[in-house]
């Protein structure tokens, strides 16, 4: 009898995360993979596009939970997801990545006891301001099993006294998604529609808090994006938190009559198909550190820390200010790349994790 699979998916990353597996679980015989949106992101190029995208079919439930503060969206996803647990009681329930859903449902299945893995364990930025590290270290707590996607993750796992036979690592599934629909990727023809020449522009991706929430902050980047702008054109799919913080701010129009494309915001395969063909990536997002140092892409990350260190050791990713964004940009572009790509980071994850569920219902 295959055993029932809840797979968690709540915001952009997760999907990505999710689709590689919810296929490799359907196609192995031994688990029927159950597909539950909370609806953390709702509009439709961040969540249903994508799906169609990655070849999801409609989740199985969805949650409708939407935006709010952290604790509204915690405890809305909490108390939703309860009833579908208790009601469609699975053997394993499976999280990914670091957002609210993930915390909260991670502790709807401790509560209720039900098998719990987090997949993208054990990542440490070691900073407590961002939230999303409080949910890493409340979720891996929790979790029964933890798939990894890096050395440094089992190490950051081992040094909090999690027990070695709780941790398998798997690799890095978000280039199993990219693997997944690679030909579709590279038909796009979204460089074309916007007359960019290959390597010859760059891609913006803002969201975090720290970087769209303070005036001062945001109005620092947008400064650096202007600058970099007159030497390098600029795309930015603007995703909807930032968008209003650049109307709230009047900072949008400074970026558009400086040149920057401000687009809205892109599904999966246009967006990988700009980012693939970019010369350079400026960005704060956790995935896109991943997904350039797998394609050797330069990336720029506004952030003063990373929960992805392997991205800097032995990819293409470099941690940047505003104050020197311009440099680092021409630095990078212009430098000759010594990345690699870290060990398991080859598409292969889906299967590998797979396996784990097998070997341990098995055990």
């Amino acid at each position: 009898m295959p055993e029932r699979v809840h797979l968690i998916a709540a915001a952009r990353p997760n999907f990505m995360k999710v689709a590689p597996l919810y296929h490799a679980l359907k196609a192995s015989g031994d688990f029927t993979p159950v597909l539950i949106h909370t609806g953390q992101h709702y509009d439709a190029n961040m969540s249903d596009d994508i799906f169609a995208d990655l070849g999801l079919p409609a989740p199985d439930h969805h949650l409708g939970v939407g935006s709010g503060t952290h604790a509204e969206q915690t405890g809305g996803v909490m108390i939703a997801y309860e009833k579908i647990a208790m009601e469609d009681r699975p053997d394993w329930l499976v999280v990914v990545g670091d957002v609210n859903s993930t915390a909260a449902c991670s502790m709807v299945g401790a509560k209720l006891g039900i098998r719990t893995v987090h997949l993208e364990a054990g990542l440490r930025s070691r900073d407590r301001a961002m939230p999303e590290e409080i949910n890493r270290l409340v979720t891996d707590v929790l979790a029964d099993v933890l798939w990894t996607p890096s050395p440094d993750a089992d190490e950051n796992l081992a040094a909090e006294g999690i027990p070695v036979e709780r941790i398998t690592r798997v690799g890095n599934i978000m280039l199993d998604s990219y693997e997944l629909v690679r030909p579709r990727i590279e038909a796009e023809d979204i460089t074309e529609r916007l007359g960019l020449s290959p390597r010859g522009y760059g891609v913006v991706t803002l969201h975090r808090p720290s970087n769209v929430d303070d005036f001062r902050q945001l109005a620092r980047i947008v400064e650096a994006l202007c600058q970099v702008a007159q030497g390098l054109p600029l795309v930015f799919p603007v995703h909807p938190r930032t968008r209003q913080r650049l109307g709230r701010y009047n900072l949008g129009i400074k970026l558009e009559e400086a040149g920057v494309r401000v687009v809205e915001p892109l599904s999966y395969l246009p967006f990988m198909a700009l980012v693939s063909r970019a010369g350079a990536i400026i960005t704060d997002s956790g995935g896109l550190q991943e997904e350039t140092t797998y394609l050797g892409i330069p990336c720029l990350t506004l952030r003063d820390s990373t929960e992805r260190p392997i991205t800097v050791t032995e990819g293409t990713n470099r941690l940047v200010k505003p104050e020197t964004l311009i440099e680092e940009v021409n630095a990078a572009m212009f430098a000759s790349s010594r990345s690699r790509r870290p060990d398991l980071w080859d598409g292969g994850t889906a299967d590998r994790c797979v396996a784990d569920l097998r070997a341990r219902r098995s055990a």
